[in-house]
């Protein structure tokens, strides 16, 4: 019963952790058009799976904030909104991408840390 429970805390952590960087992932595959169902595979594929629930909300925030720009494709039978990033939003992701970096550095330094100590060498 214990690991069961352990699963559960470890699953909501880890979509914590998750939550935090999707609009990181989400950005990071706009500078070329894609609509919400094609930016979802290309996601999944890549290993870091999205629901449409959570991709959709998140484009529209984001274009309100000027990061994305959109445009409605009706070429096809069915409309396709598309979006992209806008100037500002290749900014703001540029700017993301050092955030991240230095995050992953911070918490890497940490990590090792702790591992020398578990270790004895502190």
């Amino acid at each position: 019963m214990e690991n069961v429970k352990q699963a559960e805390i470890i699953a909501g952590l880890a979509q914590e952790l998750r939550r935090g960087v999707v609009v990181l992932a989400a950005l990071s595959q706009l500078d070329e058009p894609q609509y919400g169902y094609s930016l979802v595979s290309q996601l999944g594929e890549m290993g870091f799976p999205i629901e449409a629930g959570t991709l959709y909300p998140l484009f529209r925030r984001l274009e309100k904030q000027g990061l994305l720009e959109s445009l409605w494709d009706t070429n096809e039978s069915r409309p396709r909104k598309y979006y992209k990033l806008s100037s500002m939003g290749r900014e703001v992701y540029e700017r993301l991408c050092e955030e991240w970096a230095q995050l992953v550095d911070s918490v890497e330094n940490l990590l090792k840390g702790k591992e020398g100590e578990e270790n004895g060498n502190s």
